[in-house]
């Protein structure tokens, strides 16, 4: 395991999340990942620490309201959310990592687009 350190683009929100060294990312191709770049590393909420920024976050939700969207209101990054999939989880955006660029990620498609589907599939493995 290994503690990764991230944020927003403003700076104003920051965390740090433990992780595999490895990193195993998803690539969701629904409207709202596809439209937002989002590669998902979804964590077990121990192993995610807001350090900064609670004040600062608008919370979105769409469609069954299960998934908080968290975003910076000042520069619009979401950085982190409690996924539909995983509502006992954090799913932390890899690609705001500090340093994203430089970690080793394995990036595998969802199919988020037939959500129901492919999340009855992740999880029936």
């Amino acid at each position: 395991m290994k503690t990764y350190t991230g944020g927003c683009h403003c700076g104003k929100v920051r965390f740090e999340v433990d992780a595999a060294e490895e990193i195993v990312v998803s690539d969701c191709n629904c409207s709202i990942c596809r439209m937002l770049g989002y590669l998902h590393l979804i964590v077990p909420k121990e192993s995610f620490r807001l350090l900064k920024g609670a004040d600062d976050l608008t919370t979105y939700t769409f469609n069954t309201a299960v998934a908080q969207h968290y975003f910076c209101s000042d520069c619009g990054i979401k950085s982190f959310y409690i996924p539909r999939s995983h509502p006992d989880a954090i799913s932390v955006n890899a690609r705001c990592l500090d340093e994203a660029d430089m970690i080793e990620m394995k990036v595998e498609p969802f199919d988020g687009v037939n959500w129901e589907v492919a999340n009855k599939n992740l999880h029936d493995g």
